[in-house]
């Protein structure tokens, strides 16, 4: 399958595939592998890790890669922005905050903007800081987002902003998931457990074994493991992670377990340490339920597009 579209273009990438950047997991093998492979990776910047910037974009190599970050938690480590910005990135990714005070020294730059949004309200307010492209996250996907599901916040998205390009993510896996979005007006998708499970992924080989066994109804929902690890986040935000022993233990007594928060992170940050995933949570999607090989980033790239080419969503035509 070709792609032209705005995303492959404005983005000069052959495939309209781009690398959720999960904190952390997203290093920079990880992203040159996907940029390699014609989509375009994102490492992961997170709360911002200076340090971790410098060290995992070396390790990009020569690949053109971006790079993307919480975007509350940019407000606390300025320098982080500045540090990423410094390497040239293709483009920058924010999420989870107003865009407005980041988007000029991003655009200045020469670095696109991309922005991350759970709602319509989020979605035109990412347009109006200037966003280069809006993702569409739903539900479905692993980590932190809100409460709509991306089959009907997604079209209602590309709707409302036909001058800017959306790309779909929660919940994609397969080339199955890259011709759903297309139908519904994105022009590229955003994928986060998926690229987990993959070779070069910085996850800890027992998360990725996690992921394979799982399916879509063993994840959560919730702020445990924001609680268990003191970094709650602002509301309306909740965390999808694989269900394990601790999530069971303190799914609907968040209060108690706020009230008892020393302890249990102080247990939570060993297990952490010690890759315990009983206790620690490994933050997946409900895409899991659809992964079940940890083959190279670049293969799952080549993989997504030619399943996508053998479908033909555009004919599908109403049973009588």
């Amino acid at each position: 399958m070709t792609f032209n579209n705005r995303v492959t273009r404005i983005l000069g990438i052959e495939h309209p595939v781009l690398l959720a950047p999960m904190d952390l997991v997203s290093d920079g093998r990880l992203a040159a592998a996907v940029s390699q492979a014609g989509g375009l990776g994102l490492i992961g910047g997170g709360y911002g890790d200076c340090d971790w910037i410098d060290r995992t974009w070396r390790e990009a190599g020569n690949a053109r890669v971006g790079c993307g970050f919480i975007t509350w938690s940019l407000a606390k480590q300025p320098a982080a922005l500045d540090r990423a910005l410094a390497h040239r990135p293709a483009a920058v990714m924010l999420s989870f905050g107003d865009p407005a005070p980041f988007a000029p020294a991003i655009k200045a730059a020469g670095a696109r903007l991309i922005c991350q949004v759970q709602t319509l309200a989020q979605a035109r307010q990412a347009a109006d800081a200037g966003a280069d492209f809006v993702v569409a996250q739903g539900t479905e996907a692993g980590g932190h987002g809100q409460a709509r599901a991306l089959f009907t916040l997604l079209p209602e998205i590309v709707d409302a902003l036909p001058h800017v390009p959306v790309i779909a993510a929660g919940g994609i896996a397969d080339g199955r998931g890259l011709a759903a979005a297309l139908a519904l007006g994105a022009e590229g998708v955003l994928l986060g457990t998926r690229f987990y499970a993959s070779d070069e992924a910085a996850g800890h080989p027992e998360a990725k074994r996690r992921i394979l066994a799982a399916k879509g109804d063993d994840t959560a929902r919730s702020i445990v493991f924001d609680l268990s690890r003191r970094n709650r986040w602002p509301d309306p935000y909740t965390g999808r992670v694989l269900r394990n022993r601790h999530a069971e233990r303190w799914l609907g007594r968040e209060a108690e377990l706020e009230r008892e928060q020393d302890s249990v992170a102080a247990a939570y940050g060993e297990a952490r340490s010690k890759a315990d995933f009983d206790i620690a949570a490994v933050i997946a999607g409900e895409a899991c339920g659809l992964i079940h090989d940890l083959p190279p980033a670049g293969d799952i790239v080549r993989r997504l597009v030619a399943e996508a080419a053998r479908l033909t969503v555009p004919e599908l035509r109403v049973r009588p």
